[in-house]
């Protein structure tokens, strides 16, 4: 399917007009409690909603993209080492990333709308502001702040959107969500260097106008469309946590692998491709094409989470990711033969995401936004924790050999994915 079409749909498998059996969340049919999703009255109907949702999940990708490409420009500019701007990497990933379960369980408990809302407008505004931090502590503040308003978003988008409780389908809508992101990590960093490139870093904030005005649509789009229903809260804390000790925490496991191949491949591509004398907009383009890549292999993953058992789709992906992500790391920077490695790698490792939260989602079905923050937000920020050590690996030994030895961790993924415990969530329906 092209993106078009898919979304369509998407949109088409909605309800045309809300009332109180309407859902795009909810754990099953076969709950005594009805579900309930983007129900209530709105002037907007839940395919608009969705769209909205999406587009939202775009922007707010597409500002955590910003800091990558210009990383050599704020190293010259603050007079950074490798390791501190990694760590600037690790602090936008983690504020990005490890909040989300606590968010999602917020969500879940007391309903999504806020959340969705604060999501572009506090993310964009706090990101698009980086260009005018006059320290390196400031940054830190800056991208901390910005960083909580992706975390507050992610979770209820997901569980809104992908509903994996309504069965089969619910990996090609996760996919449709994950498209949006991808398309917006693509497109930042070719935005952000556009605009630094023609007004200047200290030109960035404007960036943040569009986050506003999707915050403010999200605000009164969602409006009596994200409640909880009655008699569906989320599983008490200690629930969570022993599932994490079972089979959600093999998920877990795997997307954290997955997250620390990203986040090196966004941190050191660009510093690769400057020390090889590249200019800031080559290693800015390779970004964008390994993740617009990205988009294309969740497309393509939501389809096959559908269709095949989701244990060895999960491990073929996490084993043919390896080779692809060593040699766009060790190939000459923004050669045809990097490029071509670069897209092979962004399609493998987003094609990972569809089936961890539709696993993730399935395990734990009375808390779908609490289990995609797990999946995605903590494991991405247990995934960043490494980036500062092969920062530091790179200071000592160059970015090439430090990022391309520590690549065969994908191997975990595929380990833990084929565990047991798995089989029972990992069928396709």
């Amino acid at each position: 399917m092209t993106p078009s079409i898919e979304l369509t749909w998407v949109i088409n498998r909605l309800p045309s007009e809300p009332d109180r059996s309407s859902t795009l969340h909810e754990p099953s049919a076969a709950l005594a409690n009805p579900p309930t999703g983007l129900s209530g009255r709105t002037s907007m109907r839940p395919a608009a909603v969705v769209a909205l949702i999406v587009v939202s999940h775009t922007m707010i990708d597409a500002y955590t993209a910003f800091l990558p490409p210009l990383l050599p420009r704020i190293m010259d500019n603050l007079g950074l080492s490798i390791t501190l701007a990694a760590t600037l990497s690790t602090v936008l990933s983690i504020s990005t990333a490890l909040p989300q379960p606590a968010f999602g369980y917020l969500a879940d408990r007391f309903g999504r709308r806020a959340f969705l809302a604060a999501g572009p407008i506090v993310g964009g505004v706090f990101i698009s502001l980086l260009g005018m931090a006059p320290s390196y502590l400031v940054l830190l503040l800056l991208l901390t702040v910005g960083g909580l308003g992706s975390a507050a978003f992610h979770p209820p988008g997901a569980s809104l959107v992908a509903r994996a409780g309504d069965g089969r389908g619910s990996g090609v809508r996760m996919s449709v969500f994950s498209f949006g992101g991808a398309i917006g990590f693509a497109l930042g960093p070719i935005s952000a260097v556009a605009i630094v490139g023609l007004l200047g870093l200290s030109a960035l904030w404007i960036a943040m106008i569009p986050g506003v005005v999707l915050g403010i649509a999200l605000w009164f789009g969602a409006k009596g469309r994200t409640r909880v229903g009655p008699g569906t809260p989320p599983p008490p804390p200690l629930e969570v946590l022993r599932k994490l000790r079972g089979p959600l925490g093999l998920v877990f496991g795997i997307s954290v692998v997955g997250s620390f191949a990203q986040k090196a491949i966004l941190t050191f591509i660009p510093i690769i491709a400057h020390r090889a004398g590249e200019s800031e907009t080559a290693g800015a383009v390779v970004l964008s094409i390994y993740l617009g890549a990205q988009g294309l292999g969740t497309l393509a993953s939501g389809f096959l989470t559908d269709r095949l058992n989701r244990q060895h789709l999960l491990a073929a992906i996490s084993v043919l990711a390896v080779p692809t992500h060593i040699l766009a790391f060790t190939l000459a920077p923004a050669s045809p033969a990097a490029i071509v490695m670069a897209v092979c790698a962004g399609f493998l490792n987003m094609a990972l995401l569809p089936p961890i939260v539709v696993v993730a989602q399935e395990i734990l079905p009375s808390g779908t936004a609490v289990s995609s923050g797990i999946v995605m937000g903590l494991a991405w920020a247990v995934g960043t924790l490494a980036i500062p050590v092969v920062g530091g690996f790179a200071d000592a030994f160059g970015p090439v050999a430090a990022t391309a030895w520590s690549m065969p961790l994908l191997l975990l993924g595929a380990l833990f994915a084929m565990q047991p415990s798995l089989r029972p969530y990992c069928r396709a329906r």
